[in-house]
């Protein structure tokens, strides 16, 4: 029987393994619920990173902290919970050491929990379908590894350069030419809270070791002509008080050009908190960013959207059997 597999990752901040897991299941829980199809499979994986960037963090914390002048500094708790660990595990991920660690550890999470290896690619299930769930600076991770430039050059060490080309085997379309039809072939994106927007400003000024384009345009191209047409759903969903989360159309209608039919974005605004309305376009709301930031792993609003993504890949039942809901929208 075809398998659903959702491919969870999670943002920035999220230091032990246990916890983002929890915040997983919750959330697979509600598409579960919402989906309310015992015979579709859905098979989650969890691929975490958290723990790479631990120690520089608190190296860079303790230098700040023994500063004289650090106690004189406003908003401490917000630049430490919520500035820092998001700056801090970027600037990190960024260096090829740190990063080149996270491709180690995720490629082997990946590979495993989909138990995929390079010699049974070929005798996978075609009716399998992936989709990618991801959270905060999750997503610029993601991407990087399936798409950048930056692991094809020639001065990269083998071994990372084989995994790279592992886990992008796994992934229809991401392969080299001699495999590039074999994979589990990706059915829907769905980013949350995320800041892939600003990352793209690398790409629009014609950067080239973090371009995402060409390969993301192979992988669209792939999958539009073995669904015979068919867009490539991309969901992003974005708090209204999420400091980190952007609005994604307009920017991929610039990046992709000429292939931006190929797949169909649409931003969703999750509930806000309408006490704060007032309040919008001040510094307040920003304070109480972060748990706007991380709401997205319980939101019904979400969970309702992927499962109605899901459940219109492979044979879709009718709209009727699934629990109503109609996603608040923004053109970007």
């Amino acid at each position: 029987m075809a398998t659903d597999y959702i491919l969870f990752i999670h943002g920035v901040n999220t230091r032990y393994e246990g916890r983002f897991r929890q915040e997983a299941e919750t959330l697979l829980s509600r598409i579960r619920s919402s989906i309310n199809d015992p015979s579709r499979v859905l098979k989650p994986v969890y691929l975490f990173w958290g723990n790479v960037g631990e120690d520089g963090t608190k190296t860079l914390l303790s230098g700040l902290e023994s500063s004289s002048k650090w106690r004189q500094s406003w908003f401490q708790k917000f630049r430490t919970e919520q500035i820092l660990p998001f700056v801090g595990d970027a600037a990190l991920y960024l260096s090829r050491g740190v990063s080149a660690q996270v491709v180690r550890q995720i490629t082997d999470q990946a590979l495993c929990q989909m138990g995929l290896n390079p010699e049974n690619l070929t005798s996978l299930d075609g009716n399998d379908r992936l989709h990618l769930v991801t959270h905060s600076w999750g997503t610029v991770i993601l991407f990087d590894i399936l798409f950048a430039l930056r692991w094809e050059t020639a001065d990269l060490d083998p071994s990372i350069r084989q995994n790279i080309m592992n886990i992008r085997t796994g992934f229809f379309g991401l392969g080299s030419d001699a495999n590039k039809n074999f994979g589990i072939p990706i059915a829907s994106i769905h980013t949350m809270g995320s800041p892939i927007t600003l990352f793209s400003l690398i790409n629009l000024n014609n950067g080239r070791s973090f371009d995402l384009t060409p390969n993301l345009k192979l992988m669209l191209e792939s999958l539009y002509q073995k669904t015979e047409g068919k867009p490539l759903p991309w969901m992003n969903y974005v708090h209204p008080g999420d400091p980190i989360a952007y609005a994604l159309e307009g920017v991929m209608r610039l990046l992709l050009q000429n292939d931006s039919d190929k797949v169909k974005i649409e931003d969703v605004i999750t509930t806000g908190n309408p006490w704060m309305q007032p309040f919008s376009q001040t510094l307040l709301p920003l304070i109480n960013g972060g748990k706007a930031h991380g709401s997205y792993w319980s939101n019904q609003k979400v969970a309702n959207a992927i499962a109605q993504v899901i459940a219109s890949t492979g044979s879709p039942r009718p709209s009727s059997e699934l629990n109503p809901w109609v996603p608040t929208r923004t053109t970007a």
